[in-house]
């Protein structure tokens, strides 16, 4: 095995001196030093006591707070056994065995938040029984849209990753793992449960274990930009695949933490706001790409954030789309409101590729066969993109289509190539165009 390791060591160092950068926040990580850190941070799920907590727990807290916490809590305690649970191609797929003896600590410590999270919902909040599987099942319904295609994901991913333990592969897997979900999605909530926790003084075991588990979470974030970037440097594919997980589900991520409603009752309870949390797991997300070399604003194809705008102003977009039906999962028609038109519009000439290969100006216009909204036009003149309702007086590419199917195309929920089959989306101009068309998308 030592010779496999230092096979992989010394190619990095090959890819490294070919000149990738040596001086990123990453390198400054070991995975010797991941372990060890592990080895003095460890603590026990069970020796906690919970029965102040369970006093508190109803003493402490009204009824519209238990029900916000629960609703919280509960999503942790399917996340961290979700991620307990597709731990182990990770650590197949791994090519060094530094970096499988870390991610073995890190399932062990997967399985401990999981313990942590069902003993509080039994013996705090009295929700489920003696076994995980019927308190997993008891918190079912509190799971919200997104936070469900997220998982699903996740699930995917490990299948994917057993039949394909490629580098490429695996960087997809730890960007979905270790920077959305750990980093972009879980390290927000556990800040905002800490700090009420702190500032009110109560629920002593509980704060005392989400301490350690954010110790433990830092730990495994850390070891994700590490790995990410000697992925990166031994593997061109790297940035690409990255991409491609990015675009896929970073559009669900405005769900995840939707609560009845979407009633921010549920967050401003503990002093807290949509924005505010929407705007940490933003920054939380884009520092660490920055970190493992894969600034976002340096990744190949369509923007995976919306360029120009600062973290909060990201998180209020993606929410607004989730809201009006644009992105995620709809849940009801689209909103068709001039404003969401025009939201829906904004967003794609954000979203457009800066490498999208048009020699020449290029209007692509979009005439709507509803009788209520009005069409729209694209303009492409190299990096200066342009949108504007109305027809224009010169389009290259005409595009007939149902206002809710093109935004089903733009929020990855109909296939563009079907609705072309299917007449559902009818191009009329240069054929050419169509063709670019796809290759501004992506």
């Amino acid at each position: 095995m030592s010779t496999t390791s230092e096979h992989h060591q010394q190619s990095g160092e090959r890819f490294r001196r070919a000149g990738e950068p040596a001086n990123l926040p990453a390198d400054q990580i070991s995975y010797t030093d991941l372990y060890a850190r592990w080895e003095r941070g460890n603590w026990s799920a069970t020796e906690l006591d919970f029965s102040e907590d369970a006093r508190q727990w109803h003493s402490e807290l009204d009824e519209l707070q238990r029900t916000a916490a629960l609703w919280n809590y509960a999503l942790f305690f399917w996340g961290e056994d979700a991620v307990a649970d597709n731990l182990s191609p990770y650590i197949d797929a791994a090519p060094r065995e530094e970096q499988k003896y870390f991610l073995a600590t890190q399932q062990v410590d997967e399985a401990r938040h999981a313990v942590f999270f069902k003993r509080f919902m039994t013996e705090v909040c009295g929700v489920g029984g003696d076994d995980a599987g019927s308190s997993l099942e008891a918190i079912r319904p509190q799971l919200t849209p997104g936070f469900k295609v997220i998982f699903g994901r996740l699930d995917r991913m490990a299948r994917e990753l057993r039949a394909d333990p490629s580098r490429s592969r695996l960087a997809a897997a730890v960007a979905l793992y270790h920077i959305v979900i750990e980093a972009g999605l879980a390290q927000p909530g556990q800040h905002m449960i800490t700090d009420y926790l702190t500032q009110r003084d109560i629920l002593p075991a509980f704060r005392t274990g989400m301490e350690n588990i954010a110790n433990d979470e830092q730990r495994h974030i850390a070891f994700g930009v590490k790995i990410l970037s000697d992925l990166k440097r031994e593997d061109a594919r790297v940035p690409h695949a990255v991409v491609a997980l990015l675009n896929e589900v970073l559009p669900f991520t405005g769900q995840v933490l939707q609560p009845p409603g979407w009633d921010e009752r549920y967050v401003s309870c503990f002093g807290y706001s949509f924005d505010r949390i929407g705007a940490l797991g933003v920054s939380s997300l884009q520092s660490r790409l920055r970190a493992a070399g894969l600034a976002p604003e340096e990744l190949p194809g369509q923007p995976v954030f919306f360029p120009g705008m600062s973290p909060e102003e990201v998180a209020r977009r993606g929410r607004a789309l989730a809201m009006a039906g644009v992105t995620g999962v709809r849940e009801g028609p689209t909103k068709r409101d001039p404003e969401t038109v025009a939201l829906l519009f904004d967003t794609m000439r954000r979203r457009v590729n800066p490498g999208h290969g048009l020699k020449r100006p290029t209007t692509f216009e979009w005439d709507f066969t509803d009788d209520d909204i009005p069409s729209w036009h694209l303009t492409i003149d190299g990096g200066d993109v342009r949108v504007a309702e109305g027809s224009a007086a010169r389009a290259d590419l005409r595009l007939q289509v149902a206002y809710q199917d093109w935004v089903d195309i733009i929020g990855g929920r109909r296939d563009p190539r079907r609705a072309l089959l299917g007449g559902r989306l009818r191009p009329r101009g240069n054929p050419l165009a169509l063709r670019k068309l796809a290759q501004v998308f992506t």
